[in-house]
């Protein structure tokens, strides 16, 4: 039986709004009180969306922002159109980050301190383990370059020169998108529920994709800032990294998951990637599909051969990557390896090259 197509998949969700899009710094309003920012992004995953909240915080009317996009001069201009047409004249009051990652808490600094004054300060919230995860990551490297993530790719099979020479390059890579975070900061916890703008929201923790991402549910509302735990076409990356090189993101990216079932079937998810969507149960049910179809591929290929990761990238991805793509394709495999390892399919030695290689047990 042929499995289905993206776009198959894809048309078992549906889209309220069709394919109306926000305008470069203007919104949409999706629900009561509830605004869709989209920013581009200079990579091959173009667009990042982004969410206004209209709230009240300590007596003061205002926004509260959800996620922040790239620190780089076209989303701080967007962000500068959005303060002009879209506020209604009232101040951004705080700054929700959903996890660490560059699109999502690069210019929270900088939007802190736009929206601060001597008596009302703007604050960011956010996990303490992605607030302090970004913060090493602005002052050095979490994983997406320098030698550090060149000897740990090189490990799992890349031996290319040229493409170790050039992960060995990045490792301003995240500092160059995320100059910095805020000094001080409000932590957000698995449970915590959130006032804003007269409604209640509760976080949902998830792990896999970043070290403790965030998700905001709204009963009220029937909402979800869903972040990158569930987008609605495309997978969510998850990777083991050379900062923690024995980890299995995967089986906590899948019991993730499972903490969004209990949420109405008619949910609007509102994704940081893609258009808010109804078929929440129906997105769950596919990622977790999704994902027993590429463990079973990865198995069926090391069953025919001990596989490096490297080796086992065309199992998982059969389109061209570039550079940028490849980083998260390399700890995609090394993930999906890892699960099967942990779960006893698979044995891993090292060869005598150094190279981490997996044969089914």
């Amino acid at each position: 039986m042929t499995p289905p197509t993206r776009d198959e998949l894809e048309a078992r969700l549906f889209y309220p709004l069709g394919d109306r899009l926000p305008e470069p710094g203007r919104c949409v309003e999706v629900a009561p009180g509830v605004k869709w920012i989209r920013m581009a992004l200079p990579f091959a995953l173009d667009h990042i969306n982004l969410w206004l909240l209209r709230d009240q915080l300590d007596g003061r009317e205002g926004w509260t922002v959800v996620d922040t996009c790239i620190a780089h001069d076209q989303s701080r201009a967007q962000w500068e159109q959005i303060f002009g047409q879209e506020l209604q004249g009232l101040p951004i009051l705080r700054v929700l980050v959903t996890h660490m990652h560059p699109d999502h808490i690069g210019l929270a600094k900088w939007l802190c301190e736009r929206w601060s004054t001597p008596d009302q300060p703007c604050h960011l919230w956010c996990s303490a383990t992605d607030y302090n995860s970004a913060r090493i990551g602005s002052q050095s490297t979490t994983g997406f370059g320098g030698e550090g993530a060149a000897a740990f790719f090189r490990s799992h099979g890349l031996t290319d020169p040229d493409a170790l020479e050039k992960i060995r390059g990045r490792a301003s890579y995240y500092p160059s998108l995320v100059p910095g975070v805020p000094r001080q900061f409000r932590r957000l916890m698995d449970h915590q529920t959130l006032a804003i703008g007269g409604h209640l929201w509760r976080c949902i923790a998830g792990y896999g994709h970043a070290p403790e991402h965030m998700a905001f549910w709204c009963e009220s509302l029937g909402v979800l800032i869903s972040g990158d735990m569930v987008l609605p076409r495309i997978s969510t990356n998850v990777s083991v990294y050379d900062v923690e090189p024995e980890s299995d993101p995967l089986d906590l990216f899948l019991q993730s998951l499972r903490r969004y079932e209990p949420l109405p079937a008619d949910t609007l998810v509102l994704p940081s990637h893609g258009k808010p969507f109804r078929g929440l149960h129906e997105r769950l049910a596919q990622l977790h599909d999704h994902h027993a179809d590429r463990l079973a591929e990865v198995l069926q290929a090391c069953t025919d051969k001990a596989c490096s990761a490297t080796d086992v990238i065309p199992v998982l991805f059969q389109r061209p990557l570039d550079l940028h793509q490849s980083t998260f394709a390399m700890g995609e495999a090394v993930a999906h390896l890892h699960r099967l390892w942990f779960g006893g399919e698979l044995r891993r030695e090292r060869d005598a090259d150094g190279i981490w290689r997996f044969r089914a047990t």
